[in-house]
């Protein structure tokens, strides 16, 4: 098949490396705002250049990836729907809620696959806790606990463009949520606090925030977040049941330190990027949109539940700002 790929900085330059290296697909054809950066791709992957989007959709792709700036989003994946041709995109669907809305009723009745790119769930331990869960493994879950922790925080250009903490980085713990578990989030309460970087709390942000959520069937979630974790990038979710514990994240590199004595665990580097934690999920996630694209499954991450982890990430949003409990049913109706 053939690929196209909108925007090449550093994830998109990922994708294309990753499509370049799948049996399935035979050429890529690739288009950036910066000539230079499609030049490039061209030269390493063989790929075909496009001088523009609408190029790029009329030189015969079979699916496209749209890894471009979160403003583009909205009109790349209208665009690609409008040529018949399944789309990636990366999330967030849009900038904002009521633009992933529109988006979701321009599209939905088309017929066409859309594939947002929360990349959890391919990692093997988020689908390993997934499967135990449905299994029944646990028994009833009375409580999970999901933890996103950045190195250092990202700089101020894309601070002031992300949306905020809960939108940007605890989006994917609510869809590792809503996915692990098969719940739905009936109510949450959020907190944050400024002790790091200046240019987080000048835009209006947390650089370090927790949020309390209900599940619809009264399973209790703690969703634990910061810009700044000294020892590395740390992702995990623990999962307590009834029957029994399981958790995700617990490998040699955990970014972890025991305080017990003689205690040896973890003992590797700890992982210090998304990258580098997440880069089988993300060539999984490539892999599953080219089945997509095939027609051989459907998307395993569509615009409605993007939107859904969207909504309990603006109840959270506005929980911090007004101090108080907020269902995500109050900011969808808003």
């Amino acid at each position: 098949m053939r690929i196209g790929i909108l925007g090449l900085g550093r994830i998109g330059s990922f994708h294309a490396e990753t499509l370049h290296g799948l049996d399935t697909v035979e050429s890529l054809v690739v288009t950036d705002p910066f000539a230079g950066a499609a030049e490039r791709a061209a030269e390493r992957f063989g790929a075909e250049v496009a001088s523009s989007p609408e190029a790029l959709l009329a030189s015969g792709v079979d699916g496209i990836v749209v890894a471009a700036a979160t403003d583009a989003h909205p009109a790349l994946i209208r665009a690609g729907v409008a040529a018949g041709v399944p789309v990636f995109c990366e999330k967030p669907v849009a900038r904002t809620m009521s633009e992933g809305v529109e988006v979701l009723a321009a599209v939905r009745d088309t017929g066409v696959p859309v594939q947002i790119g929360y990349h959890r769930r391919f990692d093997a331990g988020f689908a390993a806790a997934r499967a135990a869960v449905r299994a029944g493994e646990l028994g009833a879950l009375h409580t999970v606990r999901s933890t996103t922790l950045d190195p250092a925080p990202p700089p101020a250009a894309y601070i002031a463009a992300s949306g905020g903490i809960f939108r940007d980085c605890a989006v994917h713990d609510f869809d590792s949520i809503r996915w692990v578990t098969g719940r739905e989030v009936a109510e949450v309460y959020a907190v944050g606090g400024n002790r790091g970087a200046d240019h987080i709390r000048a835009a209006g942000d947390a650089d370090t925030a927790g949020a309390l959520l209900t599940l619809d069937d009264g399973t209790v979630a703690v969703v634990s977040n910061s810009r700044h974790n000294g020892r590395g990038y740390d992702v995990r979710m623990e999962l307590h049941g009834f029957a029994d514990s399981l958790a995700v994240g617990l490998d040699d590199r955990l970014p972890l330190r025991s305080a017990e004595p003689g205690a040896q665990f973890p003992p590797g580097a700890p992982h210090a990027f998304f990258m580098d934690r997440f880069a089988a999920a993300y060539r999984a996630e490539l892999a599953a949109f080219t089945e997509v694209v095939a027609g051989t499954r459907p998307s395993p991450c569509t615009l409605e539940d993007a939107l859904e982890a969207g909504w309990i990430a603006e109840a959270c949003t506005v929980s911090l700002r007004e101090h108080r409990p907020v269902r995500p049913a109050e900011v969808r109706s808003a």
